[in-house]
């Protein structure tokens, strides 16, 4: 018989990035559209901002994440992957509420291109 493991999903947005975000508990291994983070993010700063949730609550090195990402540019898919994550960790443990909402990470940045 199977075990039943804690695999928990949500989705994150910002400008017209979409990002699907899968995490369970695991040694903190990021995938991105089945590459490494390193691979996927150049930039140091875009991978700061997919961390900063994770140090928030504590839970970076704690959990497995694995991120399927389109549209927009690096800097909004960076976006759009913190805020699912930061949806997932809110869904794994609820009472980290109040730190993520303080540091503004469940809030969907609602900024965009005016054309």
């Amino acid at each position: 018989m199977a075990t039943k493991e804690l695999l928990v999903t949500a989705t994150g947005r910002r400008k017209v990035s979409i990002a699907r975000v899968r995490m369970k508990p695991g040694t903190g291994e990021f995938v991105v559209n089945d590459r490494t983070l390193d691979e996927y993010f150049g930039r140091e700063t875009s991978k700061m901002i997919l961390k900063q949730p994770l140090e928030v609550v504590e839970q970076l090195g704690k959990v497995d994440i694995s991120i399927n990402v389109c549209g927009g540019g690096l800097s909004g898919q960076a976006g759009a992957i913190r805020h699912g994550i930061s949806r997932c960790l809110l869904k794994l443990n609820p009472d980290s509420r109040p730190a993520l909402k303080k540091a503004g990470f469940l809030t969907r940045d609602a900024r965009s291109v005016e054309r």
